[in-house]
């Protein structure tokens, strides 16, 4: 009852239009207050601090800076002409470059956002160039977007992994085959609407248009290999392969492609530093309201009661998966993470699933709430670029979610899909 007064507070703050960082503070102040009185206050400074400076989280600036790094620095730019090269022949095919080239940028990003700002940006106006409805470029790039919470490095992963205590680099490799999968049944979603409203064929396929194409990728190519190489082969943390991302960036925009100038590089690192301030309050926002549940032990209380309906923990992942989805629809992801995931991994441990497992399916959860109004950080992005409504868009953009919602029950009911890559390198 407890863990619903609160949350149903911070809801009802975050309606009323109060930053979920603020709502999330001052719920837990005055519970406190309300509780154990004004005692509890000298601690609070303590919680905050401790809450964001966790060494996995200095992963998330990193991995933001490293982004816009490279959306300044043309690899962008010459991701999407390799990927046209390779994919534009097939009919719709500047759709399948959105969703190919969505996929690549994920392998960097980790975030959606930044995803559908940097491609967006180009590639939603050349699809209505080509004739593209405006409501079906914004949902096909929108939704390619998603991927970047999925394929590793993925800046909710990170999140995640730092609440429940498990391991990123798992989370990351859990992430391949689902991500990877997402990508291809977009695609198909993709061909059909390419069917349905006649769109071109981009070119002809020619081997020397993907020789020069790839020549001029060549060092982007090597960014994914670097970060997610060292990572997975054990040579640094998540956290320093953040760290490699950000000067292989750096020496690829300065010295070999020579198009990040003081300016663009300023702006790069403005941007990182704002979406990181954002993450890095409600993390410690978060934490006084986690040391309070703690304290109360309302996330033992949760797990007992839910454990002596059900100890099923297929129908407990039915049940969380309709908890995070609804979430996803209120809050964006770092809120959702930081919020209920403390709350619920007694009751997950209890009845026996997996944390990467439970992980990967929080995740993608999460990134279908980018897609779902009323906050859908995600789609409000691709609309603003395209200029559609988002209720158009989303008539659209439904049967992407579908694709989506299709992975994410896989995943839930046939664990090897994620954990197959887990058990054979780590377990």
């Amino acid at each position: 009852m407890t863990i619903l007064l609160l949350f149903a507070c911070v809801l009802a703050l975050v309606v009323i239009d109060v930053p979920i960082a603020v709502a999330l503070g001052l719920v837990a102040l005055v519970a406190m207050l309300v509780t154990q009185g004004l005692g509890s206050l000298p601690n609070l400074p303590i919680v905050l601090y401790n809450g964001a400076t966790s060494f996995p989280l200095i992963a998330i600036p990193l991995f933001i800076l490293a982004g816009a790094i490279m959306n300044a620095s043309g690899i962008s730019r010459r991701l999407i002409a390799f990927a046209s090269s390779l994919l534009g022949f097939v009919r719709g095919g500047l759709a399948m470059v959105s969703i190919g080239a969505s996929m690549f940028f994920a392998e960097i990003s980790g975030s959606a956002v930044a995803d559908v700002s940097a491609l967006g940006s180009i590639l939603i106006p050349a699809m209505k160039g080509k004739g593209y409805p405006a409501p079906v470029a914004a949902a096909i790039m929108s939704s390619a977007a998603t991927l970047a919470v999925i394929i590793p490095p993925s800046i909710p992963m990170i999140l995640y992994a730092v609440m429940a205590e498990t391991s990123v680099v798992q989370l990351f490799v859990a992430g391949v085959v689902p991500g990877l999968l997402g990508g291809f049944g977009l695609m198909g979603m993709a061909y059909y609407f390419a069917r349905r409203y006649n769109l071109p064929r981009e070119e002809a396929f020619r081997w020397s248009r993907v020789r020069s194409t790839f020549r001029e990728a060549f060092w982007a190519f090597t960014l994914p290999l670097i970060i997610l190489g060292a990572i997975f082969g054990g040579v640094v943390t998540a956290t320093e392969g953040a760290a490699l991302a950000v000067v292989a960036a750096l020496f690829i925009g300065l010295a070999l492609y020579r198009e990040l100038d003081l300016r663009h590089l300023r702006a790069a690192m403005v941007e990182g530093g704002v979406q990181t301030a954002v993450v890095m309050l409600l993390v410690a926002a978060s934490a006084l309201l986690g040391t309070y549940l703690t304290e109360i032990q309302a996330p033992q209380q949760l797990a007992r009661t839910i454990t002596e309906i059900t100890s099923n923990k297929w129908f407990v992942l039915a049940l969380l998966n309709l908890l995070f989805l609804l979430l996803g629809m209120f809050l964006h992801s770092a809120a959702a993470i930081i919020l209920v995931v403390p709350v619920v991994m007694p009751l997950v441990r209890a009845v026996g699933i997996d944390p990467v497992h439970f992980g990967l399916i929080v995740t993608i959860n999460l990134g279908i709430g980018q897609q779902t109004p009323p906050v859908a950080s995600v789609l409000m992005v691709a609309c603003s670029i395209a200029k559609a409504s988002v209720w158009e868009v989303s008539k659209v953009n439904i049967y992407f979610i579908g694709v989506l919602l299709a992975i994410l029950l896989l995943v839930t009911y046939f664990p090897p899909t994620g954990l197959a890559l887990v058990n054979f390198f780590y377990r």
